[in-house]
């Protein structure tokens, strides 16, 4: 999105997208490799304990011999992007001066594809180092529609792949998310305004409101990202698309009656109301 051979600066088109110009130029710092073991474990622990905020995190982690204080664990969190999900959505921290639209699905009977599209970030361990994985969702298939790697959770990769899932498949009526800063900025709202999707964001500690997506994460983990030590980001990327599509196109889903989200999404059955 931001073209460093434009006439235009850098620093101009970033406010111009709304987007901050630190991920412009941003490089990974190297983390430690104790460090990236913790993080593996408490993404683990965050999966299975949604709840566990920095300080249960750290009592468990201690429990099974980790010698780790709550501030270590709570600047871990942080670099994962990772809260306890009944008292703030799972992405970096909302930006104040970012509007914030109203949630629109509760008691909404969803009951067919593209009336509801969903997204969210989550963390993806690698042999060394991490990266961040957002994929959008269509919320009565669960098919996965577009997904993306990014070093960074800056607001960029978050727009590409909302452009990518509309240019494939039309817009949805309404597109729901957190409060996250990466999904309330300028340039994420300007894509759903131009192509009149309506905006629905989770409540702030309604961690139910994006379940959908959180299953998601769980399967894209238990299923692939832990049987295996990425080597690099396009190790990653290669790995994760092979999965991505079996999860869209072979992978049965008891939601769905036993179909796959290709199935369901491609191959409507008679609507059964989905409420949010």
């Amino acid at each position: 999105m931001i073209d460093k051979e434009h006439d235009l600066s850098v620093v101009k088109q970033a406010k111009v997208l709304g987007l901050s110009r630190s991920g412009v130029y941003y490089e990974p710092r190297s983390v430690s490799d104790a460090d990236l073991a913790l993080m593996r474990r408490m993404d683990e622990l965050h999966l299975s304990y949604p709840f566990a905020g920095s300080r249960m995190l750290a009592g468990l982690l201690r429990a099974e011999g980790h010698s780790i204080g709550r501030l270590h664990v709570r600047t871990l969190m942080r670099k994962m992007g990772l809260s306890a999900l009944y008292r703030r959505p799972n992405t970096t921290k909302r930006d104040a001066s970012h509007k914030i639209y109203p949630y629109l699905l509760r008691d909404l009977p969803i009951t067919k594809a593209n009336q509801v599209w969903a997204t969210d970030i989550t963390y993806i361990p690698m042999k060394k180092g991490f990266v961040y994985l957002v994929a959008v969702m269509d919320w009565f298939t669960r098919k996965v529609l577009s997904w993306k790697l990014s070093n960074s959770m800056e607001a960029d990769f978050c727009v590409r792949t909302l452009q990518e899932a509309i240019a494939k498949y039309g817009a949805p009526d309404i597109f729901n998310t957190d409060q996250g800063s990466q999904f309330t900025c300028p340039a994420f709202i300007e894509v759903l305004k131009k192509h009149d999707i309506k905006i629905s964001m989770d409540g702030k500690g309604a961690w139910r409101d994006n379940v959908f997506v959180e299953r998601l994460w769980k399967s894209v983990k238990y299923e692939e990202v832990y049987l295996r030590a990425y080597d690099n980001v396009a190790d990653a990327h290669a790995n994760l698309a092979k999965y991505l599509t079996f999860y869209n196109t072979k992978r049965p889903h008891q939601a769905l009656d036993g179909n796959t989200p290709d199935s369901a999404y491609f191959n409507p059955p008679q609507p059964i109301p989905v409420a949010a």
